[in-house]
Formats: structure tokens, C-alpha cells, sequence
């Protein structure tokens, strides 16, 4: 019983945000009266305003929201690329926040995308070397290369969740140091539709956390089942 209890009250502290932020997306995704353009059109107001001009926007797969600091494209997923509602233009400041931070050598952004690079390139051999490890264990009967290849595992997954955890501040500054401020002091937005904009912008910085926290929970469980063995 009390191990159904920990396991539920986990999942629900890992999607818990990711649920919240699609709650939250669509409750405020419907066409507003009060905006006058789309998403779309925003990024590119933005990039222009702030003379990022090697940059383009472009519409993804819908929920595919993102930056991508290679092909350098802010991407939008069809309803907000399309649409006049307060998720379309607080989520297209959000991904143009990224392009801000890119544009000015962000260090954490930068640390980020080379961690990613890393992360990507040692995930496939860390899942070898765990996969591995039992038969390595039973072959070779010799604890150091059972704890070698524990090692390489864990290593690929602390990459991964120091990506991840490097990830919140990057999104936190891209929603409140750059997207809010832009969307109110160029009056974007009104005062009346302020606090649902933040709500907007804090899910588009949460969308994250789930990822974080799972990657946390599966390296805590790795670090466990290994103690035991």
C-alpha cells in the first residue's frame, strides 16, 4: 500500500506540471478580440524590433513550440502560429525570448546547447553499458568492470539531467526576463490580461520541469538499484 502511495504521489509530482501547462495553454488559447495579429506575426515584429534578422518563424507539428538555436527558426505548432489568442502571442514572446538570448550570447543557453550535444552523444552508449552490465557482471565475475560499466551509465544520465537542470533558468529568463517585459512595456497586452499572461509564460517555463524531475527519479533509481546489488 505504501509503495502504491509513493508511486502515484511520484507521477503526480512529475506530470503534474506538464498537465498544468496544458491546462493552462488551452484555457487561454481561444481567438481574442483584443489582439490584432497572430503569433506568427508577433515573432516576426519582434525579431525585426530587436534586428534579429538571421532568424526566421516558422510553423511546426502542433505542442512543438520551440527554438531551435541551430537552423535558428523560431518554431510554432498551428494554433499558434495561426491564431490571436493570449497563449498564441505569450508563447511566440516566449520562443522569440530564446532568440533574444542567442542573439546576446547567452551563457547559459550556450552551456545548454552544448550539453545537449554531449547528452545526445553519451545516451546511446550509457543505455549499452546498462544494458550490459548484468552480463558483464556474470561473464566476467570481476566487480571493477561491472562497476566500469555502472559508471559509464550513470555518467550518461547525470548528463542528461544536468541538460535539464540547466534548462529551467534558460526558460524562466525567456518567459519573465525577456517575454513579459517585452509583451508590457510595449503594450502587447493590457493590464486586464496581465495576470493570465503570466500564467501563460509560467507554463511555457514549466513545461520542463516534468522532464527534470523524471530524470531525476530515474537517476535516484539507478544509484538505488546499484547500492542493493
Amino acid at each position: 500500500m505504501v509503495i502504491a502511495i509513493v508511486l502515484l504521489l511520484s507521477l503526480l509530482f512529475i506530470l503534474g506540471p506538464q498537465w498544468w501547462a496544458t491546462y493552462t495553454f488551452r484555457r487561454y488559447g481561444g481567438i481574442s478580440p483584443r489582439i490584432p495579429g497572430n503569433g506568427a506575426s508577433l515573432a516576426r515584429h519582434l525579431l525585426e524590433h530587436f534586428d534579429i534578422t538571421d532568424v526566421q518563424v516558422e510553423e511546426g507539428k502542433q505542442g512543438s513550440d520551440h527554438y531551435d538555436p541551430a537552423r535558428r527558426v523560431v518554431s510554432l505548432g498551428a494554433d499558434n502560429y495561426h491564431n490571436n489568442s493570449l497563449t498564441a502571442i505569450a508563447v511566440a514572446a516566449h520562443e522569440v525570448g530564446h532568440a533574444i538570448q542567442h542573439h546576446r550570447n547567452d551563457r547559459l543557453l550556450a552551456l545548454r546547447t552544448r550539453l545537449v550535444t554531449l547528452a545526445a552523444s553519451t545516451q546511446q552508449l550509457g543505455a549499452g553499458a546498462m544494458f550490459l552490465l548484468p552480463l558483464v557482471m556474470i561473464v566476467t565475475r570481476v566487480p571493477a568492470a561491472g562497476l566500469v560499466m555502472a559508471a559509464i551509465g550513470l555518467g550518461s544520465m547525470a548528463s542528461a539531467t544536468l541538460v535539464h537542470l540547466v534548462t529551467l533558468p534558460v526558460e524562466i529568463d525567456a518567459s519573465f526576463g525577456k517575454a513579459l517585459p517585452i509583451l508590457k512595456q510595449g503594450r502587447y497586452v493590457g493590464e486586464a490580461d496581465e495576470k493570465a499572461v503570466r500564467r501563460i509564460l509560467r507554463a511555457a517555463a514549466l513545461t520542463y520541469v516534468a522532464g527534470s524531475l523524471a530524470s531525476l527519479l530515474n537517476l535516484a533509481r539507478w544509484f538505488a538499484f546499484l547500492r542493493r546489488a
